[in-house]
């Protein structure tokens, strides 16, 4: 069986991307067949005024980076490990309530995830992991106009995306729903925007 390509966008501050990178990752290790790339976005850089100094540039936004940069090595160097200290991260950020900010929150997560925190701080000093952060994030915005997170690209298309649901550990409500935002791209390329007015909780 030949495997479903495509890529979805995640700023560790946002509780939508969480949603919907617990889906995808739950599902992913529930055996989907969906090849998937983890696309870093800032939106922090998305609300920087025009002709104002860019995140990446800006010493007073480096902190604000770090979880992404740490995120992108591990993705890169340590990807078994990577689901882990994914969700660890988003986990840190809504679920306890912590500062991503904080080298050791960060620290926290890599060491429950069981990769060695300080070689991958060493790498993010080394400035190659912002540098591909910025890549990606320009290379979302340039190509496929991206505003926000959770971003699911699939080929030339591009539709933001905002799950209110989370999977827990159940593997067939992940894929179902996965499967749900991607058949939409098959089945009704002409749908361009379906948002209900209130959310019965």
């Amino acid at each position: 069986m030949s495997k479903t390509t495509f890529s979805v966008t995640y700023d560790y501050r946002c509780p939508f991307a969480r949603n919907a990178h617990e889906h995808l990752v739950v599902a992913l290790r529930g055996g989907a067949p969906w090849d998937v790339e983890f696309v870093p976005f800032s939106l922090s850089q998305t609300h920087v005024e025009e002709g104002a100094t860019a995140v990446w540039d800006d010493p007073a936004k480096a902190r604000d980076l770090l979880a992404t940069e740490v995120g992108l090595v591990v993705r890169d160097t340590f990807p078994d490990h990577f689901f882990d200290v994914h969700l660890g991260l988003f986990a840190a950020r809504h679920d306890r309530s912590l500062d991503l900010r904080d080298e050791s929150v960060i620290h926290d997560v890599l060491g429950s995830a069981g990769v060695d925190a300080d070689e991958v701080f060493a790498t993010v000093a080394q400035g190659g992991p912002r540098d591909a952060y910025r890549k990606a994030h320009e290379a979302a915005v340039t190509g496929h106009q991206v505003f926000g997170v959770p971003t699911f690209v699939v080929g030339d298309s591009a539709a933001f995306v905002r799950l209110m649901t989370r999977p827990g550990a159940d593997t067939s409500t992940a894929r179902s729903t996965i499967e749900g935002i991607l058949a939409l791209f098959d089945e009704h390329p002409e749908l361009n925007e379906f948002k209900y007015t209130s959310i019965d909780r």
